[in-house]
């Protein structure tokens, strides 16, 4: 069975979340933190920036994935998808703040709606069927 949407969204999680990793090595040695954040501000936002996208990531995947082996590969999937790896994106550089600083709240709503309707997708589909 090949689940090319999940695959390609997989791989795009994969690249945002080394990407996050990064952004996170760079504040920590901008700022001279070693371990943890240092309490600095900087360093606590891209770290929770990480944090935040490896909370979401595997949901979104699972249900993914799911979706795709029950409904088959669908452009609605590739949407949902695609528009989750954008959201993450914006939210990884909005909790920098600054002019970019309301890509978090965009990051944050896109996230939060795709969960959120992977999620009914995912229900409708099994208990339609039961229906």
């Amino acid at each position: 069975m090949s689940l090319p949407v999940t695959l390609t969204i997989a791989a795009g999680a994969a690249l945002v979340n080394l990407w996050l990793m990064i952004r996170c090595g760079q504040a920590r040695t901008k700022e001279s933190v070693s371990v943890g954040d240092g309490g600095n501000e900087f360093v606590i936002r891209r770290m929770r920036a990480h944090a935040n996208f490896v909370e979401s990531a595997p949901f979104v995947l699972i249900l993914l994935a799911a979706l795709e082996a029950t409904a088959g590969t669908s452009n609605w999937l590739w949407g949902i998808g695609i528009l989750y790896i954008v959201g993450r994106l914006a939210h990884g550089l909005g909790m920098d703040g600054g002019a970019l600083g309301k890509g978090r709240m965009v990051g944050t709503l896109i996230s939060m709606l795709t969960l959120a309707g992977l999620a009914i997708w995912a229900l409708w589909a099994v208990y339609s069927a039961i229906l």
